[in-house]
């Protein structure tokens, strides 16, 4: 009988079964990360009982340190940099090393809203407890430095007295609702949407069953288009429907940072009060669904880039709001890009006032002043913007050259150059651990520095300054992004210096097309020299530009020498 020589076949292997991503709605439960080990153990709202009764008493070296570098931020608190450490170290060093005892923290302000008496508080605490620190935020957040834990009971305990928080001003939960800085006042508008986000604030933030997401959550809330909609994980833009009437479109996923995505339309038609629970049905997907194993790949825009938008309004559908949105159109959008700098009328025959600090960066003793000048003009209500602007509102017609020379008193402008109209600043290295460069000095530089040799410019002009690769002052979608890192100098050393994004923008008005700044190959400049680049860059501009061309398009159109 022969034998066969050929060897048995080996069995089958079993084919690999997907990695997890961390998906509670698919089982997977068990966390996959130090970030989700955290959030378990403890809810992070809890942490505030321990900072009141225990660490306020025994200070900072009593601090639990997943307290310290995680819960801490559900109240809005961070560990600011040590002073004297240079950007070169900032991904050498471990946490602790970086950590100074003192605290940066977020104020929230939903939808940018103040009155005076708020005002007048975050201005006394800036000045009694935060060594008269504070600055004005492109998420509408005032943000303070050099806080001690021992000061924070008395500090919580002024700001909700007037009806202000820091729950989640930071963290991966919801953070500040952004709206429009003239809800309610605006001709323009045809939906006050603050009903809604007092709404969602009222209801969801602070609710342990929120407290939990796979990572930060950004919302937006405007009939206007004067919020960056394009770039937060939801947003409602004011819509009217011609069978409905007026409500609000609803977009998803956007966001920027290192992988930066534009959030898209779902194609729905949302009425105003539906909107609370369209927007806890999209942040329960992203609790449920959200990935949760990569921390750089735990942010909302992740997951409506894998599924798209038919299956994500599916889902929303279906398994949480348990009815079918109606289709909607989209947006009108203005016929130019909203920003509410200097003198405009109100709906009700008054004026509001919109003025420039330079780079978003105040004081308390500015703010406690702007306060005397506001109630002088006969107001008492402030708007914070989302470019680092603050607006006053309600003024009489007789009060407002009074209101704009008061402002330009105490350093801010109703009516600033393009540069100091046109330019942000993240924190930078002064006071972020994550920055590897200084930021809002430089921007106050280089904005005297083009005032003083470019005054006259005629052309708005959005330059945006950022410490790191994380994009906190939306680098991608200015037209000259700055994107700080270390640079080779004239002498072949490390210096402060930035990568070049230009011609980004969004799609804030008709004819815009909303996309990512073009990067050149090698286009860095050092920090010394970005005054002389970016007048070179304008003067080219404006010697090239066809008649109403805007720099964005002259980005696109010109040789790459001319952007060098």
């Amino acid at each position: 009988m022969a034998v066969s020589s050929t060897s048995p076949r080996p069995p089958a292997r079993a084919a690999r079964k997907p990695r997890g991503e961390g998906q509670w709605a698919v089982g997977h439960r068990e966390p996959l990360n130090p970030n989700e080990r955290t959030k378990k153990d403890d809810n992070p709202l809890n942490v505030r009982a321990r900072i009141e009764n225990i660490y306020a008493h025994q200070g900072f070296a009593s601090i639990d340190p997943q307290d310290l570098r995680g819960r801490f931020r559900w109240w809005g608190l961070y560990t600011q940099r040590k002073a004297g450490i240079d950007g070169g170290r900032t991904a050498v060093l471990e946490p602790h090393e970086l950590d100074d005892e003192y605290f940066m923290l977020r104020v929230r302000i939903d939808g940018g809203q103040l009155n005076l008496a708020q005002l007048r508080v975050i201005a006394d605490i800036s000045q009694e407890f935060a060594r008269d620190t504070a600055d004005i935020t492109d998420r509408q957040n005032i943000q303070l430095h050099w806080i001690r834990v021992e000061d924070m009971p008395e500090i919580w305990r002024r700001l909700e007295a007037v009806g202000l928080q820091t729950t989640e001003a930071c963290g991966d939960c919801p953070r500040i609702v952004l709206g429009s800085p003239v809800a309610g006042v605006s001709a323009d508008e045809v939906v006050d949407p603050t009903p809604a986000i007092d709404e969602i604030v009222e209801r969801y933030v602070g609710d342990p069953a929120f407290s939990n997401l796979p990572r930060k959550f950004k919302s937006s809330i405007s009939w206007l288009a004067d919020t960056p909609y394009e770039v937060n994980d939801i947003s409602f833009v004011g819509v009217d429907h011609p069978e409905h009437g007026p409500g609000f479109d609803l977009w998803v996923g956007g966001g920027l940072s290192t992988n930066p995505m534009l959030a898209q339309r779902l194609g729905v038609w949302v009425p105003l009060g539906e909107v609370p629970d369209v927007w806890v049905g999209v942040v329960s997907i992203f609790r449920d669904y959200g990935y949760r194993r990569l921390r750089h790949r735990a942010r909302l825009k992740f997951l409506v880039a894998d599924w798209g938008v038919e299956k994500f309004r599916e889902i929303l559908e279906k398994e949480y709001l348990g009815r079918t949105l109606l289709d909607g159109p989209a947006p009108d959008l203005p016929g130019k890009p909203i920003d509410h700098i200097g003198v405009h009328a109100q709906n009700d025959g008054r004026s509001y006032v919109g003025a420039a600090p330079v780079v978003g960066r105040v004081s308390g003793a500015q703010l406690s002043r702007l306060a005397d000048v506001v109630a002088a003009a006969g107001s008492d209500r402030v708007r914070l913007t989302p470019y680092q602007k603050l607006l006053v509102l309600d003024v009489e017609p007789d009060r407002v050259e009074p209101l704009v020379t008061a402002l330009r008193g105490i350093g801010l402008e109703a009516r600033p150059s393009a540069w100091r109209r046109g330019t942000m600043a993240c924190t930078g290295i002064e006071y972020c651990k994550l920055a590897i460069v200084e930021t809002k000095a430089r921007g106050a530089e280089l904005v005297a520095r083009l005032e003083e040799r470019l005054r006259e410019f005629d052309a708005d002009i959005s330059i945006h300054i950022n410490g790191c690769p994380n994009a906190c002052a939306r680098t991608q979608v200015a037209d000259i992004g700055l994107k700080g890192q270390l640079v080779v100098g004239p002498d072949g050393q490390q210096v402060e210096g930035y990568q070049v994004h230009l011609g980004g923008g969004l799609g804030m008005a008709q004819g815009q097309t909303a996309g990512f700044g073009r990067k050149l190959r090698g286009l860095k400049t050092t920090a010394e020299e970005l005054p002389e680049y970016v007048e070179r860059l304008a003067r080219r501009y404006l010697a090239g530009r066809t008649e109403g061309e805007s720099f964005a398009d002259w980005v696109v159109r010109v040789d790459e020498e001319e952007l060098r």
